[in-house]
């Protein structure tokens, strides 16, 4: 049976210790004793605070832990819940964290940080050349803090060598039935899902994220394109040289300038500006997939298809089934045939 350890932190969301709390508890357990079988857990848990006395979440809701950090000598698997998002001040209260979770680590556990957790991970120096996520908002605050790290926010969760990452609250929900598959076998994760009425598919990070298209800069030309690309991004007649010419330059230097100020080669850019016009419509409109792809400047639907799944990990339907309100599915199923 494993260890797992739970950590609480002030100021957090409550959600992201309590779902990996019972994920982890029900596996083996709760599926058996609800066919009437032996129970055979797969894991202890217990939660722990800095000082083992309760913690208050963003919501007020106090949580009583079983113990302090110092109580624990060794576990196999550490959740750093989120905790506020003021980093300086949680940092400095809770200095004590960090070079606990180095030594659990380097005992062979696995360490997990969630959506702001993993600011701890980075603080201990256990994302230093690996790869991290966390929520789509904070990752450039943190990429700034951390620059060692390869953020991923386009990734739900994040995996490299012990040490794991989620983004956003949900993720705690991912991130406990991805360890409980990897460590007790399908089978078992499926079964605590169901009984718990959790889905199993992971929802991509990058549908979650209205992505900035791009960095900042300073260069004017450039600037001077992207507010023509951004007002005229549905047309046709948007070709690199015609670009150029509108910024003054040679097609070469363009490029290279454009690349270096946004990030992007113009092409790229401008497919991102599309897909985020499709996000925006599919969440408000009730058009069809291919007048979508029309609006935006794709007319061969199937390539749109293509480029939107390529960029946000989902079909333009899938996006629109998580991310429409209900309004907006609501009126298609009305206006179906």
């Amino acid at each position: 049976m494993l260890d797992v350890t739970i950590v609480l932190l002030e100021d957090g969301l409550a959600s992201t210790a309590v779902m990996p709390l019972e994920i982890f508890h029900s596996a083996g357990r709760l599926w058996n004793i609800l066919r009437e079988s032996a129970a055979e857990p797969a894991f202890r848990t217990r939660t722990v605070t800095l000082d083992g006395a309760p913690v208050l979440s963003a919501q007020g809701l106090a949580t009583a832990p079983h113990g302090a950090l110092a109580d624990v000598e060794r576990t196999d698997i550490v959740i750093v819940s989120t905790g506020g998002l003021d980093l300086d001040l949680d940092l400095l209260a809770e200095s004590a964290l960090p070079p606990w979770l180095w030594r659990q680590h380097q005992q062979g556990a696995l360490v997990v940080g969630v959506h702001m957790g993993a600011a701890y991970l980075a603080e201990a120096g256990l994302l230093d050349g690996r790869i991290g996520t966390t929520h789509w908002a904070l990752c450039d605050r943190f990429a700034a803090r951390y620059p060692l790290v390869r953020w991923k926010p386009d990734q739900f969760i994040t995996e490299d060598h012990r040490v794991l990452c989620a983004g956003g609250g949900f993720a705690s929900v991912e991130v406990s039935l991805y360890l409980v598959e990897k460590l007790c076998g399908r089978e078992v994760a499926v079964q605590c899902a169901r009984s718990l009425l959790l889905p199993m598919p992971r929802i991509p990070h990058s549908g979650y994220a209205m992505q900035t298209v791009s960095q900042a800069h300073g260069d004017e030309r450039v600037r001077g394109v992207e507010a023509f690309l951004q007002a005229n991004y549905r047309r046709d007649d948007l070709s690199t040289p015609c670009l150029a010419e509108r910024a003054g330059l040679g097609e070469r230097t363009f490029v290279r300038h454009f690349k270096a100020a946004t990030g992007k080669m113009p092409a790229a850019y401008l497919q991102a500006l599309r897909i985020q016009a499709a996000k925006v419509m599919l969440e408000r409109d009730v058009k069809s997939i291919q007048a979508i792809s029309s609006a935006v400047g794709y007319d061969d639907v199937d390539f749109f298809r293509s480029l939107f799944k390529r960029m946000t990990r989902m079909t333009p339907t899938e996006y629109r089934a998580h991310f429409a309100p209900l309004s907006v599915r609501g009126q298609m199923a009305m206006d179906a045939p």
